[in-house]
């Protein structure tokens, strides 16, 4: 067994603010973003060219990822909890963000700057996945420092004992996540960009089959969210909402060769 290493959760106080990892997180994934397309557009022509284009872009990007996660969560995680709390829904600052959700509101987003822009979104999104695993990887570092989304008992030699997962040690599956979501699919993405690019949404949908995939398999040494628990033939949440970005990953990824 290993010794958890009980880090805060907040990095600092800034006078009633708290500055904390899980929000370091995503700054760190939007900025990776952020200089990835400003130094991509520069040398091809993605449609960002004009003068506060990317600015625009990553305004819609964070509005999409923050709604999308907030509202996916809160619908598909824990309704009748927010339906009885309706303001707790605005505390996004005390966690519960929902990464389906989340991806669904970055495309919806994404497609409506395209849309306004007349821009190839395949395009931008083989681009966008590319580095999106740096996002994921700091997002499941700060799971496992939050003391959050830890895995099931387990008897292997690195299982952990959480402090709020009780006595008995369990699987660190915040870090299986972070090397599988986050190292183990940026080199895949990065490495395959350069094959893969010239077919546009190729990469794209490899993404999307990648990580069900990975979410998939590692949700098998999750802790279920106590909430929900297994919702159907011993599957969790997290599994039953990555089987279609499995089917559906495969499928275009697929008939992009055709």
């Amino acid at each position: 067994m290993i010794q958890y290493p009980d880090i805060s959760p907040v990095i600092f106080h800034a006078g009633p603010f708290a500055v904390r990892w899980y929000g370091v997180a995503y700054l760190i994934g939007f900025f990776a973003w952020y200089f990835y397309i400003s130094r991509k557009s520069r040398r091809k022509r993605l449609g960002l060219e004009a003068e506060g284009r990317i600015d625009t872009l990553i305004t819609y990007a964070i509005l999409g990822i923050i709604l999308g996660g907030r509202i996916g969560y809160i619908l598909i995680y824990n309704l009748p909890y927010y339906l009885a709390h309706p303001l707790s829904m605005l505390a996004v600052w005390q966690g519960g963000m929902s990464f389906h959700g989340g991806a669904t509101g970055l495309v919806i987003a994404g497609l409506l700057f395209c849309r306004r822009y007349h821009i190839s979104f395949y395009k931008l999104a083989d681009e966008t996945v590319a580095i999106a695993p740096v996002g994921l990887f700091f997002g499941r570092i700060a799971n496992f420092i939050n003391d959050e989304l830890y895995g099931r008992v387990s008897n292997l030699p690195w299982a952990m004992v959480f402090p709020d997962g009780g006595p008995l040690p369990r699987h660190p599956s915040e870090l299986y996540e972070a090397f599988l979501e986050g190292i183990v699919l940026l080199i895949i993405m990065q490495v395959s960009k350069h094959s893969l690019l010239a077919k546009e949404g190729k990469l794209m949908w490899l993404f999307i089959l990648l990580y069900g995939v990975f979410r998939f398999l590692v949700e098998f040494t999750r802790q279920p969210d106590p909430q929900l628990g297994f919702i159907i033939a011993g599957l969790s949440m997290g599994q039953l909402l990555s089987i279609p970005m499995i089917a559906a990953g495969g499928y275009f990824f697929v008939r992009k060769n055709a």
